[in-house]
């Protein structure tokens, strides 16, 4: 198990200093106060990197757990929420909505196509009587890139608070929450952050903190409640006790960025995203996307006589390399290469493209030249 070679779209490579930061000899995160010191420094290493002033916060959970515990700490019995759907996560962020007796209303575009703002902005003017809207960044099943810088500022006009999903975009695509008006932003440890998996990351706008402070009614639940966070700083006390492990790796996996410069980090995940879209499509690959191509995942549709799933297993089974297919309708006919964090690295990539033609080619796919040759063609 340990020597398989992970190319998916997160949980992605994590580089060696990461790994060993998890062995460090720890403290009692519940009563050190250096501890308190050492998180409190982490936010806000990563609060620069995604250019906001607002409070960030590490939770002790997947990235997922972001996404519900904004709409629990958010929702009150009825209130009117504009979910933006244009891929599969997107339109899930409705179930999280209705758990929490939130009433949704679904703005819903071609998952092939990043979200028009113009269109958007129409629904907007007929219908805006939302207490905030939910909007996926990157959507990671197919890939799909949405423009926060026109969105969120739409609706923010609009009085509408914004719920951001960037999981799969955060430190791969450029950000900056305060500028584009971002409520609520969530992000993950194991994707271009590369870190292990089993945090989250989230900021929250002093809208945000006075929409959920002014509730008239309790929030349900506790580890969902994103105000037990109020005053931990202050208080010198964590509202449960935090995996410092975790904590520890993430924070120099945040260093590693640092160190790097996140403007090279993302110009790095562009100029390897886009020839490795174009070494495909000019080997006779088809992208699932037409517009809104993101940095990190690429979708990549499968013929049918061969079948996604066929050739992940058929990658697995020769070579012990795991590559991902995507979701829901998706399953089996699209194949997902996640170009982020370490993964987003030439060696990387050049191996996966030489495997994934081997591996076509053997199962019968007739390509147009040499994969690895074309990527180095338009790499610039």
């Amino acid at each position: 198990m340990n020597n398989k070679i992970v190319y998916t779209p997160g949980p992605t490579n994590v580089r060696e200093n990461v790994r060993q930061a998890r062995f460090i000899k720890t403290t009692n995160p519940d009563i050190d106060v250096d501890f308190v010191e050492f998180y409190k420094e982490t936010c806000d290493a990563l609060a620069n990197l995604i250019k906001t002033e607002n409070d960030v916060y590490l939770l002790c959970g997947e990235g997922i757990l972001g996404l519900e515990a904004a709409c629990a700490s958010l929702i009150e019995k009825g209130d009117r929420v504009l979910v933006i759907d244009n891929g599969i996560f997107g339109n899930g962020f409705k179930d999280f909505v209705s758990m929490y007796g939130g009433e949704v209303v679904l703005f819903s575009q071609d998952h092939r196509n990043s979200i028009n703002t113009d269109e958007l902005e129409k629904f907007l003017e007929y219908d805006n009587d939302f207490k905030f809207a939910t909007i996926v960044h990157c959507d990671t099943p197919t890939g799909v890139l949405n423009d926060l810088s026109t969105i969120c500022p739409l609706l923010n006009k609009h009085n509408i608070l914004t719920v951001v999903d960037s999981v799969a975009a955060m430190f791969g695509e450029k950000l900056l929450v305060d500028e584009w008006k971002i409520d609520i932003i969530l992000g993950g440890s194991q994707k271009a952050l590369s870190a292990q998996p089993g945090l989250t990351i989230v900021s929250l706008s002093e809208e945000a903190k006075k929409s959920i402070k002014n509730r008239k009614t309790n929030i349900i639940g506790f580890y969902c409640n994103l105000s037990i966070w109020d005053n931990y700083y202050e208080n010198k006390h964590f509202p449960y006790t935090m995996p410092i492990s975790d904590i520890l790796s993430l924070r120099k996996a945040v260093d590693n960025i640092i160190e790097d410069e996140l403007e090279n980090v993302i110009t790095r995940h562009e100029k390897i995203s886009k020839a490795t879209r174009r070494a495909l499509s000019e080997y006779g690959l088809k992208l699932f996307l037409e517009s809104g191509f993101s940095n990190t995942v690429t979708a990549i549709e499968i013929p049918k006589e061969i079948g996604a799933l066929n050739l992940v297993n058929y990658i697995l089974n020769t070579y012990n390399v795991v590559i991902g297919t995507s979701l829901g309708e998706y399953k089996n006919s699209l194949l997902r290469l996640g170009h982020m964090g370490e993964n987003a690295r030439l060696e990387s990539i050049i191996y996966i493209l030489n495997i994934l033609e081997k591996s076509l080619t053997n199962l019968g796919f007739e390509g147009n030249g040499c994969l690895v040759n074309l990527f180095n063609k338009y790499y610039e």
